[in-house]
């Protein structure tokens, strides 16, 4: 996987989009000191080549009774990845990093029901070929979440 090459001027676009994606690219260009054409083909070609992109982000407070849960899973190192995918396919799960410690996948799902983070975590995940073990915790406060970081939603399958 290449890294993406980046300028200045894409960096400062980027900055300046991640605080108001709703600014104009009049405002943007005249900020940054380039013409308006130059900001519409940079923010295109970012989100052409999926390095930004556009969404409205809702509250959790908006999500009625779903609870975020995260699912450590420790899982054969030969076929991590290949068990991170499959756990990826899953519609109830949100995200799904490979990490470094205990545990070597994290899964990140919205629940409404008990029941269905059990499913999932030991019905599903559990039952992968390769993966040993399976823990789950489920935030109960959140104290900070930044959207622009990870963007958190429901699946249609936890609706």
């Amino acid at each position: 996987m290449t890294m993406p090459q980046l300028d200045e001027l894409d960096r400062k676009l980027i900055e300046v989009l991640s605080h108001d994606a709703r600014v104009s690219n009049r405002k943007i260009a005249a900020d940054l000191g380039v013409t308006e054409g130059t900001v519409r083909g940079r923010i295109k070609r970012l989100q052409q080549e999926k390095l930004i992109a556009f969404t409205a982000i809702t509250s959790f407070d908006l999500a009625d009774t779903t609870r975020l849960a995260f699912i450590a899973i420790q899982a054969e190192v030969i076929n991590v990845r290949e068990i991170a995918r499959n756990i990826a396919d899953l519609p109830m799960v949100s995200g799904v990093m490979i990490t470094m410690g205990r545990f070597n996948i994290l899964a990140i799902c919205l629940f409404s029901e008990l029941d269905r983070l059990y499913e999932v975590a030991s019905d599903q995940i559990l039952s992968l070929p390769g993966v040993h073990h399976v823990e789950t915790s489920i935030a109960v406060r959140t104290i900070k979440y930044d959207p622009r970081i990870v963007r958190i939603t429901k699946s249609d399958e936890a609706k």
